[in-house]
Formats: structure tokens, C-alpha cells, sequence
């Protein structure tokens, strides 16, 4: 009984997932799809590590706010 509407689905899903990759695919240029830009190194490289920083910072402000606080 499930059977035909578990085949339909499995078939839609798979019509969705190659339409989008084929309408949304530009070419194969490495890096293309990627939301920031892999030309300028200095830029890349400072990007980064505010956002590596940033997420590895947190637990130490947090910490040290909870120990300052009165």
C-alpha cells in the first residue's frame, strides 16, 4: 500500500534534486558556487580567521564574563 506513494516520493525527489543541479550549475569552475571570493589570498586568509577566531573566542569571553560578574 505504501509502496507506490514510497516510489512517487523517491522519483520526486530525485526530478527536484537534478533540475536544481541542472539549472544552478554554471560550469566547472572550481570555487564557483562558493559565497566568497578565492582570487585574493590576503582577503581569503583574513576572512578566515576572524571567523575561526570568532567562534573559538567565545567560550573564553563567556567565561570570563561569568567571572567578573558580581
Amino acid at each position: 500500500m505504501l509502496a507506490p506513494l514510497a516510489r512517487a516520493s523517491n522519483k520526486l525527489g530525485r526530478n527536484v534534486m537534478t533540475n536544481f543541479i541542472r539549472n544552478h550549475s554554471h560550469g566547472g569552475v572550481p570555487g564557483e558556487n562558493l559565497p566568497f571570493d578565492l582570487s585574493n589570498r590576503y582577503k581569503l586568509t583574513g576572512l578566515f580567521i576572524v571567523f575561526i577566531g570568532s567562534g573559538l573566542s567565545i567560550p573564553f569571553l563567556v567565561t570570563r564574563h561569568q567571572l567578573l560578574k558580581k
